[in-house]
């Protein structure tokens, strides 16, 4: 059982940069995978990026890959997203996630956060 809360959202112009982070409950924060994805109003929920356990490999999705790095502090039990040159088209709600494996489809993240709103103004 995870609880993850989301924050760091916000308004930003294009180019600019963010950087959300996730915060989990428990202890047992290291034992998971955790991952980003995000969903735009009238679109399809968009896998962003994964992070293993250890934090020693990741894996993001192509419209993000230069542009967004995920990491994780397993002291402070919380895993980061470094959002730079944002454009309009990555406004969406961003939701944490956790799962036990690293590869895996997309539909089987077992937790999810509540989700934080990033808006990229042009």
């Amino acid at each position: 059982q995870v609880q993850l809360v989301e924050s760091g959202g916000g308004l930003v112009q294009a180019g600019g940069s963010l950087r959300l982070s996730c915060a989990a409950s428990g202890r047992t924060f290291s034992g998971y995978v955790m991952g980003w994805f995000r969903q735009a109003p009238g679109k399809e929920r968009e896998f962003v990026a994964k992070i293993s356990r250890s934090g020693g490999a990741t894996y993001s999705g192509n419209s993000v890959k230069g542009r967004f790095t995920i990491s994780r502090d397993n002291a402070k039990n919380t895993v980061y997203l470094q959002m730079n040159s944002l454009e309009p088209e990555d406004t969406a709600v961003y939701y944490c996630a956790a799962r036990l494996n690293f590869y895996g489809p997309d539909g089987t993240w077992d937790y999810w956060g509540q989700g934080t709103q990033v808006t990229v103004s042009s």
